[in-house]
């Protein structure tokens, strides 16, 4: 029986030793875990372009000088010359809620200032994400709601007796 007992006294500390630090080392697994998830959690916000300041619509009667919208707004992110001419303001604020998952557009925004030929502001536009356009800037072209042209139509007209 004294050996039953001091075989048990043998294996007892160790036991709870080993036990305990199970327990620390599982602990710090835990929070190693959390850490490195912690860090990819955390959302981001991404401005892009133009930054509005408060109040510069305000500051740009109709009617304003060209130069006075050059000291408001500032240089413009593109100018258009067809008719008149006007100064495109570009800007676009984009959301991504965990690391390494793609950006979501949240707002986009184009102010666009029209000046006549005199050079004094005609009309001032600020177009949002709901009047935008989906446009391939790769091939240049607009969908259309026309009809769909394949490589075999052309066989077939040359085929036609019309």
């Amino acid at each position: 029986m004294t050996e039953t007992t001091q075989r048990r006294s043998r294996v007892s500390p160790s036991r709870g030793l080993t036990a305990g630090w199970r327990g620390v080392r599982a602990a710090a697994a835990v929070a190693l875990l959390c850490a490195a998830l912690g860090g990819c959690l955390t959302g981001e916000q991404f401005q892009k372009g133009y930054i509005l300041p408060p109040g510069a619509l305000e500051q740009i009667p109709i009617g304003a000088s060209q130069d006075q919208v050059l000291i408001v707004m500032g240089t413009p992110s593109t100018v258009a010359t067809l008719d008149g001419e006007v100064f495109y303001y570009i800007s676009q604020r984009s959301e991504r809620p965990v690391a390494f998952m793609n950006q979501k557009v949240v707002d986009q925004r184009v102010i666009a200032i029209y000046f006549d030929k005199n050079r004094q502001v005609r009309r001032l536009a600020n177009y949002g994400l709901q009047d935008g356009r989906i446009f391939d800037f790769i091939s240049r072209t607009t969908p259309t709601s026309g009809q769909e042209l394949s490589y075999l139509t052309p066989l077939f007209k040359l085929l036609s007796f019309n």
